[in-house]
């Protein structure tokens, strides 16, 4: 947001909020211009033949899923051992049911029907009525090998591990074990009675069996399924079965409906980045975007590539490398400063792909594509740069995409493929540099930015307006190269835009090509001097004049508004105090008004306006004086720096005190360089002496 006076402005909070909301329901809709298929559910009837758009390998939950049930469906029930506890209470159960017959058939007072009774009663076993009369109408002998013999096949039975599902089969096999000399109505009995007390000894385990087929299901590897690209998932007229689904869905070909997750994993990527992005702000106030008009561009190029990457690169094998992402960072770049190019780029390479199968690769392309490309272009914002820049990044991003060809493809990529993919980063490199070239052009005229390219030509010495300086003001012309020598360096010194600040500086004083000989650098030696037939107040107005004269030939000769910036600017709101002085003195301090005197403004707005300012009156003051020692020099400089910071012409200016000592250190380097002492030759002190007496009787020409 814009944060010139410290509180984010109202519109480019509600800029902000349009953006995150656009990009919201950009998310959670596909919008891919290969649009496939949609809309289909399991049991719906393809209306077409769906096709792979790249080779993909991925997990198949449904394929892993049957494989793991195959595998527990194949561990058998498991059973703890023979519990000897069981075999022996049946053994225990049959002899006290023989034992409570044995007296019931010895009792002498019980009616046969009350002897069935009692019998019928034991609870251990159940017995028919017609078994209980066979019991009770054996002879002694046959009810002795009676119990005998089933005590005897019992304990052989019980001693065996039977389980649930062998019970029957124990059961069928009685007959075969009973001894051959025992009549067959007592065998009959016999197997009656064993087959009552036979029961399972080992027991099913539930806990057991459910682990077993839990370490079987877990045993299982991922299932994987591989499709080429232009493989067939499904057919014209085929049932969408579950696999198909899965495929389909694994390559983004249907649309998941009523899927909370989704929504809710876009809002808090969208938050988390929103988040990041004040917070960068916050902390970056001299973001390099000011105003709503510039924040409004930015967000509709952002719009723009986040759309167009949005539906041009899904489903597709090499476009999302051609994709030039990268061209969203450099045209920010190139407008406004590499300060915020990072972090939009950073947001851009997260969310276009976001929900590919491939984020993790496309996300770390577009990001190193996308910094690398802003860090090279730095300044140097000529056509060459640009080119270089896109070559450049490309060539740094080819080894960190094949990379990940060799790490996720389950198939080692051939030369070809490797080729064609590094063909498509560098053509997306180069694409990226060239589209940012063009709109940056496009945009910066739109908005009256001036390009790096129209500052080159317009200091290039043949240029029209300096020219023109050159013919008609000679001197002005010297001077403001001075002024340029000296702003430059200090711009390049505290991170300004040094080739602006030097463009500025060759036409801050362009307008007094008007009116050269009112300017003591235009004046020849022995010429009347205009000033002395001119009041206090006609020689200011003609003084202060050149401010507005040179906004007039800059419009004339279509010079960028930023260029004018510097013509305006560089005098502030200061006075001319020579002229002031003197009207004070001819008429008294009550009768002279000081905005007679005093430049419209206004005062600088930008680092590089307020050090042409500081350089052109350092520059003045260094010529009309011409110091001879590091310490005059250094004096001359601080005085001037100390004047302007006091008087509030620097108040507008993102200048930090950092700045402005580093800019004081550099003016008074280039000013040594200009005024060390040279040897005078003979007869040539005289003449310097006259000169310099000259520029002192000068003086209250000003600038």
């Amino acid at each position: 947001m814009d944060t010139s006076k410290g509180k984010p402005n109202k519109s480019n909070i509600l800029l902000f909020i349009v953006v995150c909301v656009v990009v919201f329901l950009l998310l959670i809709t596909q919008i891919s211009l290969r649009r496939t298929s949609f809309g289909l559910k399991i049991g719906d009837v393809a209306t077409t033949d769906i096709t792979a758009p790249k080779t993909i390998t991925y997990v198949s939950d449904i394929l892993t899923e049957e494989a793991r049930q195959d595998a527990a469906d194949n561990i058998n029930n498991i059973y703890l051992p023979v519990d000897p506890s069981i075999s022996r209470t049946q053994v225990q159960n049959l002899r006290y049911t023989f034992q409570f017959i044995n007296v019931v058939r010895n009792d002498e007072y019980s009616s046969r029907k009350q002897k069935i009774e009692d019998i019928n009663d034991i609870s251990v076993v159940d017995l028919d009525e017609s078994t209980i009369e066979q019991l009770l109408d054996l002879s002694a002998e046959d009810w002795a090998v009676l119990q005998e013999e089933s005590i005897s096949i019992l304990e052989n039975v019980m001693r065996n591990s039977i389980r649930e599902t062998q019970v029957i089969s124990e059961i069928q096999n009685i007959p075969a074990m009973i001894n051959y000399y025992i009549s067959q109505s007592v065998a009959n009995l016999v197997n009656t009675m064993v087959s009552r007390f036979i029961t399972a000894n080992s027991l099913y385990s539930e806990e057991l069996t459910e682990k077993a087929r839990e370490e079987a299901r877990a045993a299982v590897q991922p299932r994987e399924r591989t499709y080429v690209i232009n493989q067939t998932i499904v057919q014209k007229g085929q049932i969408v079965t579950t696999l198909n689904y899965e495929a389909l869905n694994k390559m983004g070909l249907v649309v998941s409906q009523n899927n909370p997750e989704k929504y809710i994993s876009v809002l808090c990527i969208i938050a988390g980045l929103a988040a990041a992005f004040l917070v960068y702000l916050h902390w970056t106030p001299n973001c390099g975007i000011n105003g709503f008009t510039n924040w409004l561009v930015t967000a509709v190029l952002f719009l723009i590539y986040f759309i167009s990457g949005r539906m041009i690169t899904p489903n597709h094998t090499l476009i999302p490398y051609v994709f030039p992402a990268a061209g969203l960072g450099l045209t920010i770049a190139a407008l406004y400063g590499t300060s915020t190019a990072g972090m939009i780029s950073l947001m851009l390479a997260i969310l276009i792909p976001y929900d590919f199968s491939n984020a993790i690769v496309f996300c770390i392309y577009y990001l190193i594509n996308s910094l690398t490309a802003v860090i090279i272009l730095g300044k140097q914002r000529s056509i060459g740069n640009f080119l270089k820049t896109g070559i450049i990044s490309g060539v740094v991003c080819i080894p960190i995409v094949i990379s990940y060809q060799f790490m996720n493809a389950s198939i080692v990529p051939d030369t070809t493929g490797l080729l064609s993919i590094s063909g498509a980063v560098l053509l997306g490199s180069i694409g990226s540099a060239t589209l940012s070239l063009l709109s940056h052009y496009i945009i910066a005229g739109w908005l009256g930015i001036i390009t790096p390219t129209q500052l080159m030509e317009l200091i290039r010495p043949d240029s029209p307006l300096l020219q023109y300086m050159l013919q008609h003001a000679p001197g002005t012309y010297q001077h403001c190269l001075q002024v340029a020598n000296l702003a430059e360096q200090a711009a390049r010194d505290i991170g300004a835009d040094s080739l602006l600040t030097r463009t500025g500086a060759m036409y801050h004083d362009v307008g007094k090509s008007l009116n050269p000989l009112f300017f003591v650098e235009n004046q020849v030696s022995g010429v009347l001097n205009l000033h002395a037939d001119l009041t206090p107040q006609e020689s200011a107005a003609t003084i202060m004049k050149h401010v507005t004269d040179g906004v007039e030939l800059a419009h004339q000769y279509h010079m960028p508004k930023r260029i004018i910036d510097f013509i305006l600017q560089h005098h502030g709101t200061n006075m001319t105090r020579y002229q002031y002085g003197q009207a004070v003195e001819q008429n008294g301090a009550e009768n002279v008004d000081p905005a007679d005197f005093t430049y419209p403004g206004p005062i600088p707005d930008s680092k590089e306006t307020a050090l042409v300012m500081l350089a052109d009156s350092v520059e003045a003051r260094a010529r009309a004086e011409h110091p001879t020692t590091k310490e005059e020099i250094s004096e001359l400089v601080r005085s001037m720096f100390n004047l302007y910071s006091s008087s509030g012409q620097m108040d507008n200016t993102p200048l930090t005190f950092r700045d402005l000592t580093v800019a004081r250190q550099s003016f008074e380097r280039v000013l040594q360089n200009m005024y060390h002492p040279r040897v005078l030759y003979p007869g040539q002190k005289k003449k310097t002496e006259e000169n310099e007496q000259k520029t002192e009787n000068n003086k209250k020409d000003g600038e």
